[in-house]
């Protein structure tokens, strides 16, 4: 028993009702973490070498986090924030034996901005949709979320989405030298439909007693609590009180019955993650959370704000969306911005990652229950029923069931909206944990020709993901990371090329996420590149570093050579011979006048035991005067065709059989769209012909063969949209030739 002052007593209750839901938030202090001038050890950072983060001599580096096993570290560039220059350095017995970093070469960029604040704050107020009620102040930044460096501005817009009672805050980041969106992404997620009805069963959960009755406030996980929005957007949230601990009915008419699903989420997901991971709850220092319920009229949603959970009571206010796998979900959410500075970025296969992070872990939520009444599955809100129809919103074991998700990876999973591309990973735990084929959950095909996987169980799979966030994923995360990074887990926790690192690399393959990885009985290394490309201008040179680890016997000597190159390129390597276990610098460089170009340059690493090889894409970007961009906003109506013009005046060259045509479209529905370039003498290339379905913006890099046409003269972006209902703009739009 504990007590409170003034003699009121805290009183933990287990007592019996309807279960699921809620979230909160936290923080972490960030410490600097500099070599002392004394003879000492040297920091983490030293240790690793400036080469293996990275680093250039205007780069600082804060402690975000900190375990014997591996520091997190934030950077910063000649003072400001470097969004996506997070990295990890991992240690064993204080010495470094791996790096996990974003940057594809050191940061070199002018921190002076061409473009004022107000404008873009601008530019960022008009990329809101719906109703502003507020405009943060520009914070300028460098965004190297691509793994390159941009000077930019990131200004937060605040107010109500077009339904009138879904909150936004949305983060729109503008290019600091050209004033071009190059992104931006709600700070808010959600989840959004159709539904009826209620779900659990009877539960325990944990209230507090004070002079008058009992508080629906948890006193064994922090204090969190759930409250009653009173079916308003705004407003007090009053706390759930009750005179005899007896709390609602399992009916929806009673309100405390939502009201005990979303304490019951709070608190089981809390649990998972302490028990299981060793995670003190969400924020990882034992704060508890927030829960709002009966949120708006009719509101058919539940969000994560970064604080707090916030659920609707749905369709005609009769069925809540408090389902167990919903706060496991969103509270997940929490879990992965606190883990990884900021979160896994969210847009292309980071985005991903973080979505199928959630769907993951609000699985294992719903398993670690063991409810009766809402049993674990690998079927994703299916309790809530906002379609419906009675389908879940997706199915990790079979993601493409949905209409919508990926299940299997491939080049264009980084183009759709983060909850399809997520399928891809959702799929690769399914099989991890319980096979593919016919599974007690459902069925789960494989992709290609891959070959069957056997499942090693939930508990090891989860904690190999787990392991793989905490230790290994940065922001900047992809799928052919995820899987190095997995496997890296596996070998931590079972050991080398045991059954679970085997079934780590399986199951990967089953989703057709391929990897040089391999398993070996003598000396031997892995090869790493730190981009898997590296573009650079004619007459100038970039590097990317490979990193070698030695993963069996005794490290062995290194020497590196490059496979046929693109005309006009070389490629050199400092230095040419390493140990394994030591990285080396690949420069590569364009003579003046180099045409444009791309193609894979093969690595090849060779020791005294074993030769291995990466492949590098090496691209050769077009030559003065023979790229051009517009930034101006092109409205487009429905049903209309509207054209943006770029003119080439100054091009010497032959466009390139590889030139690209980047786009920035602001659109609901993009299914809508019909995108086609116009080349000066009027022959059409379709970029983009109505697909997406209801993925909203398109913003995407087109390679086109334009090596039959003249370079200079006008060069038309011509937009149709097809349908009514949903209309947008052209935001900008590049040629490189």
């Amino acid at each position: 028993m504990h007590f409170l002052n003034r003699g009121r007593k805290l009183v933990r209750t287990a007592i019996a009702l309807a279960a699921t839901i809620a979230l909160a938030g936290g923080g972490v202090t960030a410490t600097a973490d500099r070599a002392s001038a004394a003879p000492v050890t040297p920091s983490p950072i030293a240790q690793a070498g400036t080469a293996a983060v990275k680093g250039s001599a205007k780069d600082g580096y804060q402690v975000y986090s900190r375990t014997s096993e591996a520091i997190r570290y934030t950077r910063t560039y000649d003072g400001i924030r470097v969004y996506g220059g997070d990295l990890i350095v991992r240690l064993k017995n204080g010495k470094v034996t791996g790096t996990s970093v974003g940057l594809a070469k050191p940061l070199s960029l002018s921190t002076k901005p061409s473009v004022t604040a107000l404008s873009a704050r601008a530019k960022a107020t008009s990329a809101f949709r719906g109703k502003i009620t507020s405009s943060g102040t520009p914070e300028l930044f460098v965004d190297a979320s691509d793994g390159t460096g941009k000077l930019a501005w990131e200004t937060v817009i605040s107010g109500w989405q077009p339904d009138g009672q879904t909150p936004s805050r949305l983060h729109v980041i503008t290019d600091a030298l050209t004033g071009a969106v190059r992104g931006s992404f709600d700070e808010i997620e959600s989840v959004s439909g159709t539904g009826n009805s209620i779900y659990s069963g009877p539960v325990a959960i944990e209230t507090t007693a004070n002079d008058t009755g009992f508080s629906l406030t948890d006193p064994v996980r922090g204090g969190g609590y759930t409250c009653d929005m009173g079916n308003r957007t705004s407003g007090t949230c009053a706390v759930f009180t009750d005179d005899d601990n007896l709390w609602g009915t399992g009916a929806n008419a009673d309100r405390a019955s939502a009201a005990v699903d979303a304490h019951f989420g709070a608190a089981t997901t809390f649990d998972y993650f302490k028990n299981v991971h060793g995670r003190d709850g969400i924020f990882g220092t034992g704060v508890g959370v927030p829960s709002r319920v009966h949120y708006g009229s009719a509101y058919v949603n539940a969000f994560w704000d970064g604080a707090q959970m916030t659920y609707g009571d749905g369709s005609g206010n009769a069925k809540p969306l408090v389902a167990l796998d919903v706060a496991g979900h969103e509270m997940s959410h929490g879990v992965t911005e606190h883990v990884v500075p900021g979160g896994l970025t969210y847009a292309g296969e980071p985005g991903g990652l973080n979505e199928a992070t959630s769907d993951i872990f609000g699985s294992m939520v719903e398993f670690y229950a063991n409810s009766t009444a809402d049993a674990g599955d690998y079927d994703i809100g299916e309790k809530i029923d906002i379609r419906g129809t009675g389908a879940p919103l997706r199915y990790m074991y079979d993601p493409a069931k949905d209409g919508s998700s990926h299940g299997c990876w491939s080049t264009t999973t980084k183009n759709v909206d983060v909850h399809y591309s997520s399928g891809v990973a959702n799929h690769f735990f399914f099989d991890l944990a319980e096979g593919t084929g016919v599974t007690a959950y459902g069925t789960s095909p494989l992709c290609g020709s891959a070959a069957p996987v056997a499942g090693v169980g939930r508990e090891k799979a989860s904690a190999i993901w787990f392991r793989a966030l905490s230790n290994y994923f940065i922001s900047s995360t992809t799928y052919a990371q995820a899987r190095g990074y997995t496997l890296s887990a596996a070998a931590d926790l079972y050991g080398f090329c045991g059954t679970e690192y085997k079934a780590v690399q399986a199951s990967w393959t089953a989703v057709n996420v391929a990897g040089d990885d391999f398993c070996s009985a003598g000396n031997d290394f892995t090869l790493a590149l730190s981009a898997p490309s590296v573009a650079v201008d004619p007459g100038t040179s970039g590097t990317v570093t490979v990193a070698t680890t030695a993963i069996n016997g005794d490290p062995e000597p290194i020497t590196f050579t490059a496979g046929v190159v693109p005309a006009g390129v070389t490629v050199s390597f400092d230095p040419a011979t390493v140990t394994a276990g030591e990285p080396t610098t690949v420069t590569v460089t364009a003579d003046p006048g180099t045409p444009r170009s791309s193609a894979p340059v093969t690595i090849t690493a060779t020791a005294p035991s074993v030769t291995r090889a990466v492949s590098l894409a090496v691209s050769v970007n077009s030559s003065a005067g023979c790229t051009g961009t517009n930034g101006d906003d092109v409205a487009i109506p429905d049903n209309t065709t509207v054209t943006s013009t770029i003119t080439i005046a100054d091009c010497a060259v032959t466009p390139s059989s590889t030139a690209s045509v980047e786009v920035h479209i602001v659109h609901t529905y993009i299914g809508d769209l019909v995108i086609t370039l116009l080349a000066p003498d009027g022959t059409a290339y379709v970029l983009h012909n109505r697909a997406g379905g209801g993925t909203d913006n398109i913003n995407q890099t087109y390679t086109v063969n334009l090596s039959a046409e003249a370079p200079n003269g006008p060069w038309v972006l011509q937009v149709r949209d097809a349908a009514s209902a949903d209309i947008g703009k052209i935001d900008s739009w590049s040629l490189s030739l």
